[in-house]
């Protein structure tokens, strides 16, 4: 099944993570692939102490603050992680803000169909805030988180240990 988190609201990466969490206190194998992100966020730790494979972007930051090269070296790096990621076995694949990469083309596009192709014989998870059209096409499961209010409207930054 490909499930898809998708939207302008909290809670795409928390949904994601913690299907990670039940699949590996299954015994499933699990893989995760952070795009724009650099691996350090607080659950990153616990995925891998409980078994999963976790691969991050190394020079995570904000795309509009990316040079042409960073850009490049972003893509190449994000698209080993992928093909890593699709040639070893799991039972659940998320990939993180795979819809920002794909947007941004700092992930080639085929790679992520064929990921989503994978979704016939295990879990494959989208998430991100503006999937693609073939991205929401191809999903068993779209679930939109909307924000409706965000403490960072009124200035509150980011909390450590509960929201990264």
């Amino acid at each position: 099944m490909l499930q898809l988190y998708w939207g302008d609201g909290k809670g795409k990466t928390t949904a994601a993570m913690g299907l990670a969490l039940r699949a590996l206190g299954h015994g499933q194998r699990v893989s995760v692939v952070q795009f724009l992100k650099d691996g350090t966020s607080g659950e990153i730790s616990l995925l891998r102490r409980c078994g999963a494979t976790v691969r991050a972007c190394p020079n995570a930051k904000f795309t509009w603050q990316m040079t042409d090269a960073e850009k490049a070296e972003a893509r190449a790096n994000n698209n080993a992680a992928l093909q890593a990621a699709l040639a070893e076995p799991f039972e659940l694949l998320v990939l993180d803000e795979a819809c920002a990469a794909c947007k941004s083309g700092l992930v080639e596009e085929q790679l992520l169909k064929v990921a989503a192709a994978r979704a016939k014989t295990a879990e494959v998870v989208f998430t991100g805030r503006e999937p693609a059209e073939w991205m929401q096409t191809a999903a068993d499961y779209s679930t939109e988180m909307r924000s409706v209010r965000h403490p960072y409207a009124q200035g509150v930054t980011a909390r450590e240990g509960v929201e990264y």
